[in-house]
């Protein structure tokens, strides 16, 4: 699909602010830019309601399912949700549909114009916040749904107030910007949740509910007390789904994803949408909305013979959860596993997360980006991990590492690439292309 030279010039501009999701570090914390920001632009951010949703995982999966839920429901929706896989237009959404690119420029142009009034730049990702908010508001969304990007006190995001917020888990991720335990990191997720919201707590935790309490909203809904999963089954292209809310059941619902963390997801998703319509949902909009709901690098299928797939798996409780619904839906005696990790990761505790010691073959390669590993000091991990040399195969890019993962995989087979959401996004483009 061709770009228009504004958007080329648009995004060059905004590809010339600190982009802090490539360079790997994280600025002072600080609301300071991003308040300015949608203060120059009129407070988009007030203009509509918003469920707020934060996480170490699910978090664009539960994104996209409440969109697609209160869509269907007959409200107009926008979403925004981090990082995108192949384009950027994918972050910002209205109605289910990426943004176009004359509307991502126009929106960027207006940011631009703001910005020289400013004491001191933006960042990549406040640049990005502040417009979806104002292309929301510009568009007249009835409400839109917003994934944190990292943490929740401190995240661009949080410049709004979410009447809705939601918690999807908390894992041991990011512990060098979140703090080193799940404690520290429930604290900073937990900044998302304001007086008298409704919040949807995901994490069971008993010892970490008082952080997310002490917040003060107005009712708590907590996962497997008060909404959750009572059955899944695998199903073709997906699972079958019983799940329970405050508000009734939902039985033998097709869902078109992968894996029991994304039924676990689906059950959040629906507790989100009836909290802020103060209603129950029709079941057929359950039903039309599960079936229809895509999540594109989360466990997805890209080809057949052998079987391909591709899943964002970029922390150890992310690659556990993705072995444990390859285990249960994707069972083989062959498979090939692509891997590529950011220097913020464990490589050894990844690679035993995912098992990589009883793959058949494990290629290891760079993802695009300057925080990834070497291939020579993944192949090192993968050898630590347990990985036997005669079945590691070292690659010089992505491109390489698929070709060498497909060549060495019998057609009754099975490649999985996973590791980074850069990694992913990379093979996803391959694949398409």
């Amino acid at each position: 699909m061709a770009t228009e030279p504004a958007v080329i010039d648009c995004l060059a501009w905004l590809d010339a602010h600190s982009n802090l999701e490539l360079a790997g570090r994280r600025a002072t914390p600080t609301r300071e830019r991003i308040s300015a920001l949608v203060e120059l632009l009129g407070r988009p951010q007030g203009a509509y309601p918003l469920l707020h949703i934060t996480g170490t995982n699910g978090k664009t999966s539960v994104t996209r399912m409440v969109g697609r839920l209160l869509g269907l429901h007959g409200l107009s929706v926008g979403t925004y949700t981090s990082p995108h896989l192949e384009r950027v237009n994918e972050r910002l959404t209205f109605g289910g549909e990426a943004i176009s690119d004359e509307a991502l420029a126009t929106v960027l142009e207006q940011v631009a114009t703001v910005e020289l009034q400013m004491p001191a730049p933006p960042s990549y990702f406040e640049i990005l916040t502040a417009a979806a908010y104002r292309f929301f508001a510009d568009v007249a969304v009835d409400v839109a749904v917003a994934e944190v990007g990292l943490g929740g006190t401190w995240d661009a995001t949080n410049v709004a107030d979410g009447t809705v917020a939601v918690v999807t888990n908390v894992g041991l991720d990011h512990t060098e910007y979140l703090g080193p335990t799940r404690a520290s990191i429930a604290a900073e997720k937990a900044g998302i949740v304001k007086p008298g919201a409704t919040l949807v707590l995901g994490e069971t935790d008993p010892h970490l509910r008082h952080f997310f309490l002490d917040r003060g909203p107005a009712r708590v809904l907590v996962r497997d007390e008060d909404f959750g999963v009572i059955a899944s089954r695998p199903a073709h292209d997906g699972q079958i789904v019983h799940l329970r809310t405050p508000r009734g059941e939902y039985h033998d619902v097709y869902l078109a994803l992968h894996g029991a963390f994304q039924a676990d997801n689906a059950a959040c998703a629906i507790a989100a949408a009836e909290a802020f319509l103060d209603a129950p949902l029709k079941p057929e909009l359950v039903v039309d909305a599960l079936a229809g709901v895509r999540s594109p690098g989360r466990l997805e299928v890209m080809s057949h013979q052998p079987l391909a797939l591709i899943d964002g798996a970029h922390n150890v409780a992310g690659a556990e959860a993705l072995r444990a619904a390859l285990a249960e839906d994707f069972p083989t005696p062959f498979r090939t596993l692509v891997v590529g990790f950011l220097r913020e990761k464990d490589p050894v505790e990844m690679l035993e997360a995912l098992g990589a010691a009883s793959a058949a073959r494990v290629v290891v390669c760079s993802p695009p980006t300057p925080r990834a590993f070497e291939p020579a000091v993944l192949a090192g991990a993968a050898l630590k991990a347990g990985v036997a040399p005669t079945r590691l195969e070292v690659a010089a890019n992505v491109p390489d590492a698929l070709s060498r993962a497909l060549a060495a995989t019998p057609s009754d087979g099975q490649v999985v690439v996973t590791g980074s959401l850069y990694l992913v996004g990379e093979a996803r483009r391959w694949w398409c292309a």
